[in-house]
């Protein structure tokens, strides 16, 4: 064997003692998810395949097939609960959408570093406060009594805070307490997006003589598609799960907000007013659903879990 032999077989030959990384690797991972996938169990797939059970059942238990649906969809306060809802998820993605893909826009293109990560911080404030905080403060804003805008609300003709709490203005309100609270971290979370976009890229757009708004259109957009679906789905499923903010403008209205607003707020009633639970979760099965219907055309169209060809 020659000499250059000798040390090909050393080098390729495994050293003793030394444990394959591999497993070790695949143990820390199943370890590391391992908290998550039994919290994910707990508090995720079990309530799911109760609720699933309640719904096609009755409260002795009994399979009644689609009944409870049937029951739940006839009830008077079923359509105005999920026309509400409807209303105001269309109302509050295109506005977050719109204005969080803007804002994360101008700030990477024509805002400084340093002077961005300070409008970056801004943004994020309110979504530290929780969803009841955030609705007191927007209880204390739209009274007109003592608003520091109330000059703004008297010249739109709401002189009074029962005009403000409206029907007809519950779904822009819910839609700004929803915006001013979750739309900060979007921004962040786009901002981030925006920058993992290379700079040759961008350089190359300005050679060929695209503008900012151009470039902003046929490239940056484009490239952060996905992260504009993903944000597009977690935004539904948090508005299909309204509950907080019309809940607590009905207690601090007095009853002028209807307590059956959202569908969440029907199926508290069912559950803990009528003591209906088989009901409350056919509502909460018809919301699942819907969500998934939803979730499901826009990865679909947006290709969401595909992966980049490199």
């Amino acid at each position: 064997m020659t000499l250059l032999e000798t040390e090909r077989a050393t080098v390729s030959a495994p050293r003793r003692g030394t444990p394959p990384r591999r497993g070790r690797r695949s143990t820390a991972g199943y370890l590391f998810v391992a908290g998550y996938a039994v919290l994910l169990v707990a508090f995720g797939v079990f309530p799911t395949g109760y609720s699933f059970y309640l719904a096609f059942t009755n409260d002795q238990g009994q399979f009644t097939g689609l009944n409870q649906f049937v029951k739940v969809v006839q009830d008077y306060r079923f359509v105005p609960a999920f026309t509400h809802m409807l209303v105001y998820l269309a109302l509050w993605l295109v506005t977050l959408v719109v204005l969080v893909v803007l804002v994360a826009v101008v700030l990477r293109g024509r805002v400084r570093p340093g002077t961005s990560a300070l409008f970056r911080f801004l943004y994020y404030i309110p979504g530290a406060l929780a969803g009841v905080a955030s609705v007191l403060v927007w209880l204390f804003m739209l009274d007109p009594d003592v608003s520091p805008v109330s000059w703004l609300l008297e010249s739109m003709g709401l002189h009074t805070f029962a005009a403000v709490l409206s029907p007809g203005n519950l779904p822009l309100i819910l839609m700004l307490i929803a915006f001013w609270t979750g739309a900060g971290g979007w921004m962040v979370v786009m901002y981030g997006a925006l920058n993992n976009i290379p700079d040759e890229v961008l350089e190359a757009a300005r050679m060929d003589g695209a503008g900012p708004w151009r470039t902003a259109w046929h490239i940056q957009i484009p490239m952060i598609r996905q992260w504009i679906v993903y944000m597009t789905i977690m935004a539904f499923a948090t508005g299909t799960q309204l509950f907080v903010e019309p809940q607590l403008l009905q207690t601090a209205s007095l009853g002028r907000v209807s307590p059956t607003w959202s569908p969440n707020q029907l199926a508290y009633v069912y559950a803990f007013q009528q003591g209906d639970f088989n009901g409350a979760a056919a509502i909460a099965v018809v919301l699942l659903i819907v969500g998934l219907i939803a979730a499901g055309l826009l990865v679909a169209r947006s290709n969401l879990f595909t992966l980049d060809e490199k």
